[in-house]
């Protein structure tokens, strides 16, 4: 048996108001979706201004993300990323009915070495997105700290 974590309402609600600020300080319109493990919304919101479209897709991000236990942009990092044309994944975006998405702005959200959802962000360039995406592991860090939680804060993740 093991013993799991799972986050819950007010630490996805933490991630996506940390999210949403750093969104707001860089002016960008953004929608954030924080998701449990199997890559179902805890918290999906979108700021006045974005995109109607940015929802799905931020939902898309985190879902690849949790689901696949990695940064949904390093599908397409070369010269390695399996998404890539010749590389052994080569087409996976069309996986889940095209939910997979293989581009920045996903991220899983690693507790204790373990993944325990995803968060995904849509409305800013990649920089935008990946600077949102650490805000919001940066907020959930800080916020599981004091009981000894460690979350793992990084742009690059792959378990």
């Amino acid at each position: 048996m093991k013993q799991t974590w799972k986050l819950e309402l007010q630490e996805a609600r933490a991630m996506v108001a940390a999210a949403l600020a750093k969104a707001a300080e860089l002016g960008v319109a953004q929608s954030c979706c924080v998701t449990d493990e199997g890559g179902f919304p805890i918290v999906l919101e979108r700021m006045d201004g974005a995109r109607v479209t940015g929802p799905q897709i931020a939902w898309n991000k985190a879902f690849t993300a949790a689901g696949h236990k990695r940064s949904t942009h390093l599908f397409n990092t070369p010269p390695h990323g399996p998404a890539l044309p010749g590389n052994e994944a080569f087409g996976i975006q069309h996986s889940f009915g095209g939910r997979f998405a293989v581009f920045v702005g996903g991220f899983p959200v690693v507790v204790d070495g373990q993944v325990v959802g995803g968060v995904g962000l849509s409305g800013g360039n990649g920089e935008q997105d990946t600077a949102c995406g650490l805000a919001a592991l940066g907020a959930l860090a800080a916020l599981l700290a004091p009981a000894g939680h460690r979350v793992l804060v990084a742009a690059d993740i792959k378990l």
